[in-house]
């Protein structure tokens, strides 16, 4: 059976015989995605360890390429490909970073990894040609992602993805789903099962009558890092005892350590802290490593693993013997929930925190994070601008009592720029501005913080924000060149700053940073799509095409380069491709009323004049206010021979957007119904707006026939 596979069944012998049965093309890899093992990526890392180093020496073009993707997913890759600059983050001290990559960074590094393996894969004699990955059910997110794109854009003659799950169900991760690995598998794999077969039994004889067998068996589970779902080795581990447990993690975790020490910097990040957790010491070095583990997963955006990592650390702690760590982990659990778009869970904790202190720098920053809560991690339906401005003002009132004048300058300024945020969302930009200029003022007068600082930057990167929401584009282009001057190795800036010279009406300097921002990001189709919309606008549609075709091959479905597409491939005459654009984008948009609006259009010229009412019926349900419709529409009813309908439609059009071909194409219709003044005076109109040749003639036309109707 050629394509991907998944193969579903209870225990490991199972699929084993089931993978066997398939053929599969050699040579062969195996991989193990479970997250404890060495946390993000543990599947990518391994099949990347696997043969990329070979790949990269021979060709350091993919290296430079993909260099942000490649060591931020396996460590041990990082000295040989280009090191990431980050200018601002060099010259901050400990602790003190205070940004991290949007939730969906993640996402775009698994799209670099495959594109990676797409280019490295035909010509490397070492690759693979079947990946096998067991454990999916315990992927961690990273890996989720990292297949599920796998799955879409790597086709199986290339390499042969067999993803193997066990008893566990395979389910979305918690939270907001930036791609879906069961969707993935359900629509580019086959699934295999196989007959049903008798459960093994727990091992009856490994756990009892033979302490030697015991040890031994136990032994092999936690030098598995106990991932195995096998019930004997499980079973004999739990026949120990806490002390005879506690030796065999120390024994592991030390063996991992000299692994790290010899370059498998990635043990770090996984299965050394869950050992040094279990080992003779969790406190102290279990708790550290977790520290460390957490401190670089939430660095590079991967919440979930961040918060799992923080809720391990604090299950060996509590609130009263070790207030400090206990304090640390249940905050940045909170964050890191908040951050991967679980708010539900965040809030919790950030109850559970309030309950264990009386400290007022803690309910000062637990006042602030759940203000943040209802002001931007809730759904759009949740936000709350007076509960959110009721905990930031709390915060606040907190902060300007701090005994210590350093801490009480810094954290007024910054739970103001908070409510800034509040206020921006409240309509009142004006009030955000003064408090953000507040701000900076205050930080350099009190603090001295000096241009180039974290948190300096930070407002006058919230200052552009509000400029440029607001439409004062050359203020936060202002900004933004001193935001640069720091930070210039952060894509944001970059995409933002093109944002604000687009609509400046300076597409070619905006085309220039959206190419910067791809430079410094793994591939976002954010990017593509606003590059290639720059480059429609300047007349370039071979360019504008590549990026939105680009878009479409990150995110099947985006429903803006889906339109910029199907409008391009229109203009250019092949209806048929434009409409397999916009069937493509009401895939995922089913009620897109704008793809629904041109799917109407380009059925109008096909000759399917009842699927095109049917598509611009169901546009103006979803938006009545969308005036190409009312204009298609229009036409419809004017080869209907229905003049009275295609001029009521055409009313609408204009009232909606006082367009120039709308007001020609009514003058078509009033002239068509013998209503020579209100043609003329559309005609009239369009002549004045566009000098167009055609709508001159008309005019004369209309104003002789008027005048013999007048006779």
């Amino acid at each position: 059976m050629s394509g991907h596979h998944w193969i579903s069944a209870p225990h490991p012998r199972r699929r084993e015989r089931l993978r066997d049965a398939l053929g599969l093309p050699g040579p062969s890899l195996a991989v193990d995605a479970h997250r404890r093992l060495r946390g993000p990526y543990t599947a990518a890392g391994t099949l990347l360890r696997a043969f990329a180093p070979e790949v990269l020496r021979a060709r350091p073009g993919l290296a430079d390429r993909h260099y942000i993707e490649l060591q931020q997913s396996t460590p041990e890759l990082t000295p040989l490909v280009p090191p990431l600059v980050r200018g601002l983050e060099e010259q901050s001290s400990a602790g003190e970073i205070s940004r991290y990559p949007a939730r969906l960074h993640s996402l775009r590094v698994a799209h670099g990894l495959v594109e990676f393996l797409l280019a490295a894969l035909p010509d490397a004699t070492d690759a693979p040609r079947t990946l096998i990955v067991t454990n999916v059910e315990h992927a961690d997110v990273t890996d989720q992602e990292f297949l599920a794109v796998a799955l879409r854009r790597i086709p199986p003659e290339l390499l042969t993805i067999v993803a193997c799950s066990g008893r566990e169900p395979l389910r979305e991760p918690p939270g907001e789903v930036s791609i879906s690995l069961p969707e993935a598998l359900t629509t580019y794999a086959n699934l295999v099962t196989g007959p049903p077969e008798p459960e093994p039994d727990a091992g009856p004889s490994a756990v009892a009558g033979d302490p030697a067998a015991v040890r031994r068996a136990a032994r092999r589970f936690v030098d598995g890092d106990c991932v195995g779902d096998e019930p004997g080795p499980a079973a004999a581990y739990a026949a120990l005892t806490p002390s005879e447990r506690a030796a065999l993690h120390e024994r592991r975790a030390g063996e991992l350590a000299g692994r790290v020490e010899a370059g498998e910097t990635s043990w770090r990040l996984g299965a050394l802290p869950y050992h040094l957790l279990r080992g003779t010491d969790p406190v102290g070095a279990g708790v550290a490593a977790a520290r460390r583990a957490l401190d670089h997963c939430k660095y590079l955006g991967f919440y979930h693993i961040s918060a799992e990592l923080s809720e391990a650390a604090r299950a060996f702690l509590t609130v009263e013997e070790h207030p400090d760590a206990w304090w640390y982990f249940i905050r940045e659990a909170s964050a890191c929930l908040a951050a991967g778009g679980r708010p539900d869970e965040s809030a919790a904790l950030q109850h559970e925190a309030r309950t264990h202190t009386q400290s007022a720098t803690h309910h000062m920053k637990l006042a602030y994070e759940t203000g943040m809560l209802y002001a931007r991690h809730y759904p759009p339906e949740r936000r709350d601008e007076g509960l959110a401005r009721a905990w930031v003002n709390q915060a606040i009132g907190i902060a300007d009592l701090l005994p210590d004048p350093d801490e009480r300058a810094f954290f007024s300024v910054f739970n103001r720029n908070g409510l800034a945020l509040v206020e921006v969302r409240a309509g009142r930009p004006d009030e955000a501005l003064r408090l953000l200029d507040e701000g900076i003022e205050r930080l350099d007068r009190e603090l001295g913080l000096g241009r180039r600082s974290w948190h300096r930057t930070g407002l006058r990167y919230n200052r552009a924000q509000v400029n440029a929401m607001s439409g004062r584009l050359a203020e936060a282009l202002e900004d933004y060149a001193e935001i640069l001057e720091a930070d210039a190795g952060f894509s944001d800036h970059h995409f933002n700053r093109g944002t604000i010279l687009r609509k400046l009406g300076r597409a070619e300097e905006a085309i220039a940073e959206y190419t910067r921002a791809l430079r410094l990001e793994p591939p976002f189709p954010e990017a593509y799509y606003n590059r290639g919309d720059a480059r429609l606008e300047l007349g370039d549609t071979e360019g504008a095409l590549a990026d939105f075709d680009r878009t479409l091959e990150l995110e099947p479905g985006h429903p803006e380069a889906s339109l910029g597409r199907a409008g391009l491939l229109a203009d250019l005459g092949d209806t048929a491709a434009a409409l397999e654009s916009v069937t493509g984008g009401l895939a995922q948009h089913p009620d897109h009323p704008h793809l629904l609006s041109l799917r109407g259009r380009l059925l109008a010229e096909e000759g399917d004049v009842p699927a095109a009412r049917e598509a611009l019926e169901a546009a103006l349900r979803n938006d009545p206010g969308l005036a190409e419709a009312w204009a298609v529409r229009a036409e419809l009813a004017y080869l209907d021979g229905d003049l009275d309908l295609s001029v009521a439609d055409f009313d609408r059009a204009v009232g909606l957007a006082d367009r120039a071909d709308f007001r020609f194409n009514r003058g078509v219709v009033h002239e068509a119904a013998g209503r020579y003044g209100e043609a003329a005076a559309d005609f009239e109109a369009v002549l004045a707006a566009t000098g167009d040749p055609d709508a001159r003639s008309r005019l004369d036309d209309c104003l002789r026939a008027a005048g013999q109707a007048r006779a």
